[in-house]
Order: C-alpha cells, then structure tokens, then sequence
C-alpha cells in the first residue's frame, strides 16, 4: 500500500498563534470546516468545553504541499527539534544572490515573529542556509 499523503504536526501550547505564523510563511490557507458547521469558530463552540481550541490547521493552496496540523499539548518546548522544516527560498541560488533572498525572507519573518539562528555560510558542500526559529521557538531553516 502506497502512501498517498503527508501531514507534519507541530506540537505546541498555543496552536492557532503557531498556525497563524506558518499560514503566513508558506502562504497557506485555512483548510473549509467539517460538513455542517459554516465556520471552524461554529465547529469549536459545538465541541466539550476542555476540548475547544486544542487544533489547527493549514492547507498549501496549490495542494502539492503537506497538510500541517497543530495541536496543543501540555510539555512545553525542551530540546532541539529531531525533525524540521526548511524553507526553500534560495533554490537555485548560489553566492551572494543566494544570501540576500535568505536575508529578504528573514526579514519578512522576524516581523511575523521568527527569530533569527546562525547563519551558516557555504562550504563548497552545502550551500548557505539560515537558521530560524517560530513563535514557539521550533528550528526552520531558510535553505
């Protein structure tokens, strides 16, 4: 059996701020509610109390990206990420033309709420990347 689809799942304490964030970076979109609720806001209220608010969702446009999802656990945050995302704004891009399009989209994100990593500058292996962090504090890299 093949498989057909891939969602990545954020972990975290706030999941529509962090949601929010990678709508904005990736340029995704809220995927429609569930059949017979008009709005998600509809969809929450009509949930348990203790159960509303724990998830969201994102959806590329295009549908060629995956679906990410974020839920709310309690743990917060203690270790480096095993799995991240790289954000590919330089693909294609080498030398000097490849740092400014990593500084441009830095500087659209820091606003957003990203902090800025290392930048690791290339070496004749791997080409230079930037490393960043979400508003929850989950590594990115702009590749």
């Amino acid at each position: 059996m093949a498989i057909k689809q891939v969602q990545v799942t954020f972990d975290c304490a706030e999941p529509e701020r962090v949601a929010r964030f990678w709508r904005a970076v990736l340029g995704y979109d809220v995927p429609p509610p569930p059949a017979g609720f008009a709005t998600w806001d509809d969809f929450d209220r009509a949930r348990p109390p203790g159960y509303q608010g724990p998830a969201f969702a994102s959806v590329d446009p295009s549908g060629g990206g995956p679906r990410l999802f974020f839920q709310r656990v309690p743990e917060g945050k203690v270790v480096k990420n095993r799995v991240h995302l790289d954000v590919r704004v330089g693909t294609g891009l080498v030398g000097a033309e490849r740092l400014a399009a990593l500084e441009a989209e830095c500087a659209r994100l820091v606003p957003l709420g990203a902090v800025r990593g290392l930048l690791q500058l290339a070496d004749g292996v791997n080409e230079s990347c930037l490393g960043m962090r979400d508003v929850e504090g989950n590594e990115f890299c702009l590749d």
